[in-house]
């Protein structure tokens, strides 16, 4: 089997094949889900705009709040991405490592990967990235569900394809064969697609590809019979137009071997037996089935009460039309006997309908977590302050689970691709200039204190006066509480940042969400502490109960207040202004000492 059979095997399957079997009861369509959920993200019907009488049906869209829902509570951005050292000789190289890897999230851009990640998580259950190494960049991106062509029960088992739409200057910058490029683009030039075959838009300036990865026979690479039972991660692209009435139009663009697969599918809370999880769109199919089923019987009702609809038995009528043939103050002459009269349409079972309509309501905030203290709506009249509050914790704990597996994921993630591109870019010996807050400020003047130390003493020998250990301490911590800008430098030994973090991967641990807790309460119980700390002076000195506000300020975010404002102080560019504040060196790091705690 060549790879153009290949594919459009897996297409056929995909598109046409019968829903899996999950169970005796349950099955799964792959791309009818994709299709519904695609749909109704859009406030669309999947029966279509109108009825049968030609009416347009309403929308009353319910699983985008959901969505915005889940996305904002299982919420991961760059500063969440933490290396913790396994032991205390490693503290330094993993606080600096993660300084250095946030430099790098901010130059690539990386925070926009996570945010549209996280969403395509939140509405459908299950995102696919792709990771690709080019002209030294690394180049992130999620795959929508429209363009995926993948095996419905086993991800990773079989090949991924891709199709990809490109205008012919598009398709010619690509390193592909130049001549098979020219040939493709003079045979056909398609119209864009969505999963199910249908049209996306009028323009049919666009040539559609094939990206395929995955482990393959060798053969398709060497064209050898003997190949065919030895395997390789491989990627090709093809070029194929199916003909009614004479042979398929089949090219080879590109083909050859690759290190790793460069898809990686991550779920919120994996299902077993099938590759799309369920997301909050999902979880949502019948309520908002049945939302949208009671909104068009209301707005039926509703029309029906709004018409003036008239009954005579007098022939003179026949044929008139109340709008358009009868001006205002028009006097109607009818025959002894026969009356003119208004008929009864108004409205008769409205508050049914609207009770039946809360109740799925309700019972898709109950589905999908998206009770009022969650979505910041006011709780109803008379509930009390604590029983919201509990709601609300409730409510999080399906989400404390969901956002820790996003972040198990996105550790698999930087440990196969993120970090390894990221060392190969740390070649250079330039600053990293960075701006802490709270514990990682404290943590690292405590590390840097050392080099601060031997500063003190070279400067001092150049002078008469040879300060104390109690008046360099003065000095340090003078010029710490100027600034919360360090520059760190790789130390002589090390030539490179490259050379720095050689092995860090392996030396330090990715921690990003942490475990399961709810932050409200965690800043509660150190507050109380730290009420206790300064009630009890004798017991607990100012060093203690800085660190304690620290660590207070540290979970409620630097963003929202920083240590060097408790401290009284407000330098220039303490909070991140564009200068660079005076005794920006203090603490820099890459000194002799110092080094050996980095190593």
């Amino acid at each position: 089997m060549n790879i153009f059979q290949i594919i459009k095997k897996q297409e056929q399957n995909l598109l046409f094949g019968k829903p899996i079997k999950i169970g005796k009861y349950a099955e799964h369509d792959h791309t009818e889900k994709v299709s519904t959920i695609t749909a109704y993200l859009n406030s669309q019907h999947i029966s279509g705009k109108r009825d049968s009488q030609g009416r347009e049906k309403p929308f009353l869209n319910i699983v985008i709040v959901a969505a915005y829902v889940w996305y904002k509570l299982t919420n991961i951005s760059r500063r969440h991405i933490k290396f913790r050292a396994p032991n205390s000789k490693k503290r330094l190289k993993a606080l600096v490592a993660t300084l250095k890897l946030r430099e790098w999230m901010n130059k690539k851009n990386f925070g926009q990967w996570l945010n549209k990640w996280g969403w395509t998580l939140s509405c459908y259950g299950s995102a696919v990235s792709k990771f690709i190494e080019k002209d030294g960049k690394l180049i992130p991106s999620v795959i929508s569900w429209d363009r995926m062509i993948c095996d419905p029960v086993d991800f990773d088992g079989n090949p991924k394809i891709e199709k990809i739409y490109y205008t012919p200057a598009q398709l010619r910058q690509q390193p592909y064969n130049p001549d098979r490029i020219e040939e493709a683009i003079k045979s056909f030039k398609d119209i864009r697609e969505n999963i199910d075959g249908e049209d996306i838009d009028v323009s049919n300036e666009y040539i559609g590809v094939y990206e395929v990865h995955g482990n393959l026979p060798l053969s398709l690479l060497t064209d050898r019979e003997e190949d065919e039972n030895i395997y390789r991660q491989q990627m090709h692209v093809v070029f194929i137009i199916q003909n009614e009435n004479s042979e398929d139009t089949e090219i080879s663009l590109y083909r050859g071997k690759e290190e790793k697969d460069p898809y990686v599918i991550t779920h919120l809370l994996e299902q077993e037996g099938r590759t799309l999880s369920i997301g909050a769109v999902e979880s949502n199919f019948d309520p908002q089935w049945m939302v949208n089923d009671m909104a068009k019987k209301t707005l039926d009702q509703f029309e029906i009460a709004s018409k003036l609809v008239m009954q005579t038995s007098d022939p003179n009528f026949v044929g008139k039309n109340y709008l358009k043939d009868f001006d205002t103050g028009f006097v109607a002459v009818h025959e002894e006997g026969k009356p003119l009269n208004a008929m009864n349409n108004q409205s008769h079972d409205i508050p049914q309908i609207m009770s039946f309509l809360d109740l799925w309501k309700q019972q898709s905030r109950e589905i999908s977590g998206s009770h009022e203290s969650v979505t910041g709506q006011t709780l109803p009249s008379g509930t009390p302050y604590r029983l919201g509050m509990m709601l609300n914790q409730e409510a999080r704990g399906l989400f404390d689970v969901f956002r820790e597996n996003k972040g198990l994921s996105l550790e698999y993630i930087l440990r196969t691709h993120v970090i390894p591109h990221f060392k190969k870019t740390l070649k250079t010996t330039d600053e990293l200039v960075a701006i802490l807050y709270g514990e990682e400020l404290e943590e690292f003047d405590k590390l840097a204190l050392p080099a601060n130390l031997q500063k003190q003493i070279m400067l001092s020998l150049k002078k008469d006066h040879i300060p104390t250990q109690e008046e360099m301490m003065s000095i340090i911590d003078e010029e710490n509480r100027e600034t919360n800008v360090r520059v760190i430098t790789p130390s002589k030994g090390d030539k490179t940042w490259k050379d720095v973090f050689k092995d860090f991967e392996w030396d330090v641990e990715i921690d990003i969400t942490g475990e399961s807790r709810d932050k409200s309460a965690v800043i509660t119980s150190l507050d109380t502490l730290f009420q206790r700390m300064i009630a009890d002076p004798e017991a607990f000195g100012p060093e203690d109960r800085r660190r304690m506000m620290n660590k207070i300020i540290d979970e409620i975010g630097p963003d929202v207040i920083s240590p060097l404002q408790i401290k009284g102080i407000s330098p220039q560019g303490a909070t991140g202004g564009e200068s660079i504040p005076r005794g920006m060196d203090t603490g820099q790091v890459g000194m002799p000492e110092l080094t050996e705690q980095l190593r």
